[in-house]
């Protein structure tokens, strides 16, 4: 989950002014979190404390207002309904994360993933995008290859993860949906050496850096299972303390044997 919320504050400067390479400065001194960190906290916080996911991630969205939250997220939060509105956006797979490290059975990880979702983006390409990424966390925890991993998720999920990041680089834009967005986030994973390399790769096609970003650096966390210190340490400078606890808890029950 530190990995997801690394790569989003990593990238919540390119957003808006992307940077087509690999080579930038990984941490500048204007970073900042986005509206990715606070709903993947929540949902580790709904997870963590057996919450309802949609009542969290309104009170989230009202506790950090003016994060970068899409017009249809907000208007669906102060509405208090609980109707989804039918978003096929990445907002779904961004916050994600937390499932796949929380779970280990397959069946259930997706079960949960797809209730997450559900809530608001209960568009099947929501749905697909939050699902694929669970996975892709799930099966990089438990070991699997890269190749393993881009298998299933291209059999199950039918995203085509062929095209090379130099590639998609080449003529990538801005995309917030799911199917434009999470497979280009998971060949980034799918291409890096390290899980720096993982974010820079993301980071460097441009388009919704941030949440690219986000999506990337959750696997790349259960994949290498080691963020530099120096990443881990400006990300807790960033976050506020009721952030970190509910990471510590998180970590504490299901990842016990990672040090953050």
């Amino acid at each position: 989950m530190i990995g997801a919320v690394s790569g989003d504050i990593i990238g919540s400067v390119y957003e808006w002014n992307n940077i087509k390479t690999t080579e930038f400065l990984i941490l500048s001194d204007d970073l900042f979190f986005t509206d990715d960190t606070v709903l993947t906290i929540a949902t580790a916080d709904c997870i963590l404390n057996k919450k309802d996911f949609a009542s969290t991630y309104r009170n989230y969205c009202m506790k950090y207002p003016g994060r970068g939250y899409g017009g249809s997220f907000i208007k669906w939060a102060e509405s208090g309904s609980n109707l989804p509105y039918n978003s096929w956006g990445n907002g779904s797979a961004m916050r994600v994360s937390p499932v796949g490290f929380a779970f280990d059975d397959m069946e259930l990880a997706l079960k949960i993933a797809e209730k997450s979702a559900a809530v608001t983006h209960n568009h099947p390409e929501g749905i697909k995008g939050a699902k694929s990424v669970t996975a892709a966390v799930l099966l990089a925890k438990q070991g699997k290859s890269k190749e393993e991993i881009k298998a299933f998720i291209e059999n199950e999920f039918k995203y085509d993860l062929s095209e090379s990041i130099d590639s998609i680089r080449s003529w990538y834009s801005f995309d917030v949906s799911c199917q434009g967005s999470v497979p280009q986030a998971i060949r980034a994973f799918y291409e890096s050496v390290s899980f720096e390399d993982a974010i820079r790769k993301a980071i460097s096609i441009g388009g919704d850096s941030d949440t690219i970003a986000c999506i990337t650096g959750g696997i790349a966390e259960a994949f290498y299972k080691v963020i530099p210190e120096n990443i881990k340490f400006a990300v807790f400078n960033i976050i506020d303390d009721e952030m970190k606890k509910i990471i510590s808890d998180f970590y504490h029950q299901y990842l016990p044997d990672i040090n953050i």
